[in-house]
């Protein structure tokens, strides 16, 4: 393999945006991120762990301003990286090119500050219906205290991350996500993150026709 394979799924993927009326500013700005990502993908295996570990890599290195703005990247240049015809076209298809970015983000900060706000936030009625859905759904699924404490303490973090955001719609939710993942440093932690987002989605957007499970919710990022 050799990155004639990456230089190839670049143009298509440019192409592909530029199809559906990206600016200049857009695809410069992906390709910076593109010019830094690609090669942790040489020689890689055609992988949704390589690619996985290749983000993990590469947004150690990004200011916390782009995280959102390269993760999105990332996600969009999965599928061409993959060669998947079909996955670009339903992809396509659910408006999961971000032509017309959101600029709204949420304000700097880290887990220690986030975790230590939840000892005095206070949260208005529509947070607490999100939080005592969820915490209901996973009271009739058998969770214990601490499984029920741990995953709610996490999507109270994403609710702080959330606050002041103009929308409440899912390119919303992925930004605050996207922003928040990388603040998690252990592995561990992470991937606890990724399925409380996941399962919090459908309780968040009050989408009760969803059943609470691992699977279910907004596929938010591939750092999983």
């Amino acid at each position: 393999m050799s990155t004639a394979r990456e230089k190839e799924a670049v143009s298509a993927y440019f192409k592909l945006l530029e199809k559906k009326g990206a600016k200049g500013g857009m695809l410069y700005k992906r390709s910076l991120f593109l010019d830094q990502f690609i090669p942790l993908l040489k020689n890689q295996p055609l992988e949704r762990t390589s690619y996985t570990k290749a983000i993990e890599k590469v947004i150690k290195t990004i200011p916390a301003d782009i995280w959102h703005d390269s993760l999105n990247t990332a996600r969009e240049f999965f599928p061409f990286w993959m060669q998947d015809i079909k996955a670009i076209a339903a992809f396509s298809r659910q408006g999961g090119f971000d032509i017309q970015p959101l600029k709204w983000q949420p304000l700097p900060t880290s887990l220690k500050t986030l975790t230590d706000q939840l000892k005095t936030a206070k949260f208005d009625i529509t947070e607490t219906r999100h939080l005592h859905t969820y915490s209901q759904a996973l009271k009739d699924k058998g969770a214990n205290k601490q499984l029920l404490d741990n995953r709610l303490n996490l999507a109270k973090i994403l609710i702080l991350q959330l606050r002041g955001a103009p929308t409440d719609d899912a390119r919303i939710y992925r930004v605050a996500v996207d922003v928040t993942l990388p603040l998690f440093k252990i592995d561990e932690n992470k991937q606890l993150f990724l399925l409380v987002i996941r399962e919090f989605y459908q309780y968040w957007i009050e989408n009760p026709d969803k059943n609470l499970g691992p699977n279910q919710g907004v596929e938010v990022t591939f750092i999983e």
